[in-house]
């Protein structure tokens, strides 16, 4: 089998690639429209950072407690921890909450960044494949199309709990994604990941690697991939009524916020 047949077989993670950066460009753009929102709801940036806090403030707690809950599992010393939002870089971004360590080696600090995310899409799985039924869902709309929405959004509303189980997968999907300072610990672990695999190509233990270990790493892949696009989903049906509230407020105001 060739490099190249095993890489047209990974679809799940050209999936993962294919969704993530919508996922990430739609995100920032819903968070900046909710900013905007609550800002021209108060008039007051205080008082609309605290809203938008407070909005996301069980993805903000499961991000920040995953982080902690790792360092500890690894034996990494925590320094500070705060759920209290404050603005960074000239107050041109937002920082949530942060658990800061002391620093480790690549391995556990790659383990302590990427938690929030390991435990976000546990979550989000769940949420979506068990309390909103997204498969069942899903295999509706390729059954019946377009006519198949409407009945599917009501199916879906009549759900027990359906909105409390929708919000905790909105927030919990929109803070889930590792900020930059979570990603610091990546390259040199990506870096031993492709020398082990270029090793084992060398050394002749390609074929095991490519008919063991490839399948492994596609079914995980094509999980993360489903989550992301339940997360995607979950996103687009918030963004359009979030940017028309903010049209509409702008629009009564006369206030364009930049």
């Amino acid at each position: 089998m060739s490099i190249i047949q095993v890489a047209l077989g990974l679809n799940g993670l050209w999936w993962t690639l294919i969704l993530i950066g919508p996922l990430v460009v739609l995100q920032r753009s819903l968070h900046r429209e909710l900013q905007t929102v609550f800002y021209l709801l108060t008039r007051k940036p205080v008082v609309a950072i605290s809203l938008f806090s407070m909005l996301f403030f069980p993805g903000v707690l499961l991000h920040e407690g995953s982080h902690y809950l790792m360092a500890k599992l690894l034996g990494v010393r925590t320094l500070r921890v705060s759920l209290i939002p404050r603005p960074i870089k000239n107050g041109r971004k937002l920082q949530l909450g942060f658990v800061e360590t002391v620093s480790a080696n690549s391995i556990k600090d790659t383990l302590i960044g990427f938690a929030p995310l390991i435990s976000g899409m546990v979550a989000v799985g769940y949420i979506g494949m068990v309390r909103l039924d997204a498969a069942v869902a899903w295999a509706g709309v390729m059954r019946g199309g377009a006519q198949a929405i409407l009945p599917l959004a009501s199916h879906l509303i009549d759900i027990p709990d359906f909105w409390i189980w929708f919000y905790l997968a909105f927030v919990i999907s929109s803070t889930m994604l590792p900020s930059a300072s979570d990603r610091q610990g990546w390259l040199p672990v990506g870096l031993l990941v492709v020398g082990v695999i270029l090793v084992g190509l060398l050394i002749g233990i390609g074929g095991w690697l490519f008919t063991r270990v490839a399948p492994v790493v596609n079914q995980a892949m094509s999980g993360i991939a489903g989550v992301l696009a339940i997360s995607l989903a979950i996103h687009l049906v918030c963004w359009f009524p979030v940017v028309t509230i903010r049209w509409l407020l702008s629009w009564i105001t006369g206030l364009q916020v930049s």
